[in-house]
C-alpha cells in the first residue's frame, strides 16, 4: 500500500479507475497497446533482465499473447486493480488502464475462441448442505432435512457456496455427514411408506441376505445416480454380512450396509468416469441427466430423467428442451431460485449478518413481513425463468409480488390479499418494478441505521453490472455522521464534504450517482420525499455526462448499458451451473450465450437452454490441454 506522504495524485490514481468502469473506453490497436506497455511497464519488463520473465520484447503481435495466456490475463487483472505498475512508477490514466486491460482481454478471447471451445476443468465436487439432504431425503422418499446441523459451506467460483473450490471433506464434515446418514435412516425406516419404497423384508420364502441383496440392487442405482456393477452391490452385502454375524436385527444390518452407501464418495461426491482419450467428450447420458438436475433442482434426478438416460432419450434435443422447461415450471424450481438469487444479490444474510436497527425500523420485526421482503426477489425471479420473460425486467417492471402487510408497506391499497405472496402489477409512477426497488436489496445495500449512497452505488456496480469498484486507497477518512456540528447538514451534503478530498472524489464520483438514484427509498424500501426534514435529492451525474433524477430514470440509465447486465449474468449463472470458477476459455462460452440472447430479445428460457447445451456443461476435457470442440452446430 501507499505510504503516507506520498504525492495525493498517485493515491488519485489508485481510486479513479471505478470512473473508468462506469464508462466505454476508447478501444486500442496494437501499435497503441505497444506504446502504452512501453511507457509503463518497460522498466521491469523489457531487456535481459525482465522481470519474472515477463519480456514485453516478446510481445510483437496479438499471436505473442497466446503463448501465456495466464500470464497476459493476470496481467489485465493486475492493471485494471492498480497492483501495476508499481507504487511510485509512473502510471497510466484511468482511461489508459481500462484500455489497456481490455485489449488484452479481448485480444486473448479473440484467439482462443477461434480455435474452439474449452470444457474447461472438471473437478470433484460434493454435495453442500443444500444438495446433501435433498438427496438423501428423494432416495429414501422421506420428507425429512438431514442437513440442518451440517455445516455451512462457504461461497468461491463465482460466488456461490456449490463451489468445488470450496467444498471440501473435513473431518468434521465426515462427522457430521455420518450422523445424517443414520437420521435420515432411521426417519425412513420408522415410516411405513419411505420403508416399502427402498426396503425390500426377508420372510420365510425370502432369506435375510437375499432381501438386503434385492435392496441394495434397488437402492444403489438411485443413490449412485447411474448403473451398479455386482462388485458394487457385494461390497455392502459385505457390510450388512458382518452386522449380520454380529446377531444384528435386520434392520440393524440393512442400515448398516446402507449407511455405507449415503457416506461413499460415489453418492458424496458429484463422480464422474474420467475421459481418458486425448479430445473431449460428451458426458454420459447419467451424468447430463445429473448435471441437469443438481443445476435446476439442487438434487438427484427424478425417474423420468434416470429412464431417459437409460434409453438414450436424453441427447434429443426436442425432449431435452421440453424438459428444462418443465423443470424450471416445477415447484422445486423455487429453491433453485432462492439459491441463485440470495447468492447473486447478497440478499442471504439479510436477518442474519445484516439486521435493520430494531429501534428505528420496529416494523421489520413482523415475522410475515420479513418473509415477505426475503420472498420478493426469489418469487420474482422465478417467474422471469419459468413465464419466458425479458431478463431486462430484473432491472424494470410493471410487477412484484406482494402478499398484505408488503403492499401496506409499500404504499399500496390492493384489497384481497392474503399471507401468502401473489403476482401483482403495479402503477407505473408507483416507484416499484424490477430488482432494485425491492426491500431486500435496498436493506442489504443500507446500513442498519441509516441508507448509504456508497453502498448501493456499488452493489449496482458489483452486482448487476459486475464491475467493482477497487477498495479505497490507504489513510481515506470515515465519512462524517450526522450528529453534532453536522446536525443539520443532509447526506448528499456530507458526502460532498468528503469528496473534497481529491482521493476520495474520483472513486466517488462514480460510485456515489447510483446510489443517490435509489434515495427515495428509506432502509427498508419504503419510498419516502424526504430524510430528517430535509428534501430527498436522488440526482445524479455519471462521469461521462449521463444525468438521471430518480430511481425510474436511474433504470433507464441501466437498461442502456444492458450489455454489461446480462453479461454480467451469464457469468453467474454459467457459474452456478458449472459448480466452479471461470476460465479465461469460459468467455468463449458466455460470448455464445450472450449472442444468443441478444438474438432472442433477452428471452430468459434462452439462457438456461444455451447453458444446458453449452461445450462446458455438456463435455468433459481430454488428457490434451490443448484441444478443442469445434461446433458446427448445437451439441
Amino acid at each position: 500500500m501507499l505510504r503516507a506522504g506520498l504525492i495525493t495524485l498517485v493515491q488519485l490514481a489508485f481510486c479513479a479507475v471505478a470512473a473508468a468502469q462506469t464508462q466505454t473506453a476508447e478501444p486500442l490497436n496494437l501499435d497503441g497497446a505497444k506504446g502504452l506497455l512501453s511507457s509503463y511497464c518497460g522498466n521491469c519488463h523489457m531487456g535481459d533482465s525482465a522481470i519474472a520473465g515477463f519480456n514485453l520484447d516478446q510481445a510483437q503481435d496479438e499471436a505473442s499473447l497466446l503463448l501465456r495466456p495466464q500470464q497476459w490475463s493476470s496481467a489485465a487483472r493486475r492493471v485494471r486493480d492498480m497492483e501495476m505498475p508499481p507504487r511510485g512508477q509512473p502510471a497510466p490514466t484511468p482511461d489508459e488502464r481500462e484500455a489497456l486491460a481490455s485489449w488484452i482481454e479481448g485480444t486473448l478471447r479473440a484467439g482462443v475462441c477461434a480455435v474452439g471451445l474449452d470444457p474447461g476443468p472438471q473437478p470433484l465436487r460434493r454435495l453442500n448442505r443444500d444438495e446433501y439432504p435433498h438427496s438423501s431425503a428423494r432416495v429414501l422418499g422421506v420428507h425429512f432435512n438431514a442437513g440442518a446441523a451440517l455445516p455451512n459451506d462457504g461461497a468461491g467460483g463465482e460466488g456461490f457456496d456449490n463451489a468445488a473450490e470450496t467444498l471440501f471433506l473435513s473431518p468434521m464434515h465426515a462427522e457430521k455427514y455420518l450422523e445424517a446418514a443414520r437420521q435420515s435412516l432411521d426417519y425412513g425406516l420408522g415410516d411405513p411408506r419411505s420403508r416399502a419404497d427402498f426396503l425390500i423384508e426377508p420372510s420365510d420364502d425370502l432369506m435375510a441376505e437375499a432381501a438386503a441383496k434385492a435392496t441394495l440392487e434397488r437402492f444403489l442405482p438411485r443413490a449412485f445416480r447411474r448403473p451398479v456393477s455386482e462388485a458394487e452391490v457385494r461390497r455392502y452385502l459385505d457390510l450388512f454380512a458382518a452386522a449380520d454375524r454380529d446377531d444384528a436385527p435386520y434392520d440393524e444390518a440393512i442400515s448398516f450396509a446402507l449407511q455405507g452407501v449415503l457416506m461413499s464418495p460415489q453418492f458424496l461426491f458429484r463422480v464422474e468416469q474420467p475421459n481418458v482419450n486425448p479430445q473431449p467428450q460428451l458426458v454420459s447420458d447419467y451424468e447430463l441427466a445429473t448435471r441437469i438436475s443438481y443445476f435446476l433442482w439442487g438434487s438427484m434426478p427424478d425417474q423420468e430423467l434416470f429412464d431417459m438416460a437409460a434409453s438414450g432419450g436424453l441427447r434429443d434435443p426436442d425432449y431435452l428442451h421440453n424438459k428444462v422447461l418443465c423443470m424450471l415450471d416445477d415447484e422445486r424450481s423455487y429453491e433453485f431460485a432462492e439459491r441463485f438469487v440470495e447468492q447473486w444479490l447478497g440478499t442471504r444474510e439479510l436477518g442474519r449478518d445484516i439486521q435493520p436497527d430494531q429501534n428505528l425500523f420496529p416494523v421489520y420485526d413482523d415475522a410475515e413481513l420479513q418473509a415477505a421482503i426475503r420472498h420478493e426477489p426469489i418469487l420474482f425471479f422465478q417467474d422471469v425463468l419459468a413465464g419466458e420473460r425479458s431478463l431486462l425486467e430484473l432491472i424494470d417492471s410493471n410487477f412484484t409480488f406482494l402478499n398484505n402487510k408488503l403492499q401496506k408497506h409499500y404504499g399500496f391499497h390492493i384489497k384481497d390479499l392474503g399471507q401468502n405472496p401473489k403476482r401483482m402489477e403495479v402503477p407505473e409512477d408507483s416507484g416499484r418494478g424490477g430488482i432494485l426497488s425491492m426491500a431486500a436489496i435496498l436493506a442489504v445495500s443500507s446500513y442498519p441505521h441509516r441508507t448509504s449512497p456508497v453502498l448501493r452505488g456499488k452493489w449496482v456496480l458489483e452486482n448487476l453490472l459486475g464491475t467493482p469498484p477497487p477498495p479505497p486507497p490507504p489513510n481515506v477518512p470515515e465519512l462524517e455522521e450526522n450528529h453534532g456540528a453536522v446536525a443539520a447538514r443532509s447526506l448528499r451534503e456530507r458526502l460532498e464534504m468528503h469528496r473534497r478530498n481529491v482521493v476520495c472524489a474520483s472513486c466517488h464520483d462514480s460510485i456515489d450517482p447510483l446510489g443517490f438514484g435509489l434515495e427515495n427509498y428509506d432502509v427498508l424500501g419504503r419510498w419516502r420525499t424526504s430524510d430528517k426534514g430535509m428534501a430527498i435529492d436522488a440526482r445524479g451525474a455519471l462521469p461521462n455526462g449521463v444525468l438521471f433524477d430518480g430511481p425510474k430514470q436511474l433504470k433507464a440509465v441501466l437498461l442502456e448499458r444492458k450489455d454489461l447486465f446480462i453479461r454480467n449474468l451469464v457469468s453467474k449463472m454459467l457459474g452456478y451451473a458449472l459448480g466452479r470458477g471461470l476460465t479465461l476459455t469460459d468467455q468463449c462460452t458466455i460470448d455464445r450465450i450472450v449472442d444468443e440472447l441478444k438474438d432472442a430479445d433477452y428471452d430468459a428460457h434462452t439462457l438456461i437452454l444455451e447453458i444446458v447445451n453449452s461445450v462446458p456443461f455438456r463435455y468433459q476435457p481430454g488428457t490434451n490441454p490443448e484441444a478443442r470442440v469445434i461446433l458446427t452446430e448445437a451439441p
